[in-house]
């Protein structure tokens, strides 16, 4: 179909499961199980009955390419990060963050190795629940490399391509547990652009390789409810278009992109962000319209898919739902304007 709506990845998780006070203003590099507000005992039930909301709601919004909402994680990236071989969590080091701030993040003190499937079970548990098209997000390996503090390797370069095995690895598997769509999280390739110039896209082609089916590169400049003040252009965008990635994601509504800069992407499907996820007021589903046809004067409808911004996990519900629902209004506008 004409412009297939899909999410970034996460999607807010309720109150009761979540103490969304402690998630404020942050994004864990490293363990942060105090926002659970379900023991131990009985959550993962609590997760699986969360992630059965989301994807109801994604259900409902009229959302034709759904994820899991991410219920699971407490962060996009640390829950597959952390459970590799050769990272210490326990004892976190520290980096620079995207705003140059410390922050407190794994050591890698050994072979970066992915020790077993991670994401597996929630695959299976999202194909189980739904008959629509399905994606599951992996952090990039070069995000992954630039959120530890490396006191094994000595060379960032080859610490990014073993994260970039255990995420191919890992890939594999949820191929075969029925993900349909596999999507790389790189916001670092934005933050860090000297070094993603160097490796960046060897690291992506690496943890894409041998994957069947549509695979996307997701790269942003943080969340809304983070970072406020975004820059209008991207710093490391048109070297995508050498990676094996079918499609590439950007947000384009807050920052004002200059949609002019597709034309970099060569061939590649887009993902464009066309919902404002700084913008407490939820769109109508003109401006969403408008937003994509402003996008199809730089590329053709049959690469362009509309999705959010990025994730949607620090907004309330009803305003995610709001806005998703917008979404897929305005898509249908100008599918039918396409007939």
């Amino acid at each position: 179909m004409l412009l297939p709506t899909t999410v970034v990845g996460s999607y807010p998780q309720p109150d009761w499961l979540v103490d969304r006070s402690k998630l404020a203003g942050k994004v864990p590099r490293v363990h942060a199980h105090e926002i659970w507000r379900v023991a131990e005992p009985w959550l993962e039930q609590a997760q699986d009955d969360a992630t059965v909301l989301a994807i109801r709601d994604m259900e409902r919004a009229g959302i034709d390419i759904i994820t899991d909402g991410e219920m699971r994680r407490e962060s996009y990236s640390n829950r597959f990060a952390l459970s590799l071989d050769g990272v210490d969590a326990t004892a976190p080091g520290t980096t620079l963050g995207r705003s140059g701030q410390k922050s407190a993040v794994p050591r890698v003190v050994g072979r970066i190795r992915r020790r077993g499937p991670v994401e597996v079970r929630d695959v299976q548990f999202l194909r189980r629940n739904t008959d629509r098209t399905i994606k599951i997000t992996l952090p990039g390996p070069f995000t992954m490399a630039q959120q530890a503090q490396d006191e094994f390797y000595h060379d960032d370069e080859a610490m990014a391509l073993d994260y970039a095995a255990a995420v191919n690895a890992e890939a594999r598997d949820l191929k075969a547990a029925g993900a349909d769509v596999i999507q790389l999280d790189e916001p670092w390739l934005q933050a860090r652009p000297e070094a993603a110039s160097r490796y960046g896209v060897r690291a992506i082609n690496r943890a894409l390789q041998a994957i069947d089916g549509p695979t996307v590169v997701h790269l942003c400049f943080g969340y809304a409810s983070i970072v406020h003040d975004k820059p209008s252009g991207y710093s490391f965008l048109p070297q995508l278009a050498d990676s094996t990635a079918d499609q590439i994601s950007i947000e384009a509504a807050q920052p004002n992109l200059d949609l002019g800069v597709l034309a970099d992407l060569g061939s590649k499907t887009v993902m464009l962000g066309v919902l404002d996820l700084a913008a407490p007021e939820i769109e109508t589903a003109e401006i969403v319209a408008q937003r994509i046809r402003a996008a199809l004067r730089h590329v053709a409808p049959e690469r362009l898919v509309p999705a959010p911004d990025c994730g949607m996990k620090y907004l309330s519900r009803d305003v995610a739902f709001g806005k998703l629902r917008a979404l897929a209004e305005g898509a249908a506008v100008v599918r039918r304007e396409l007939e």
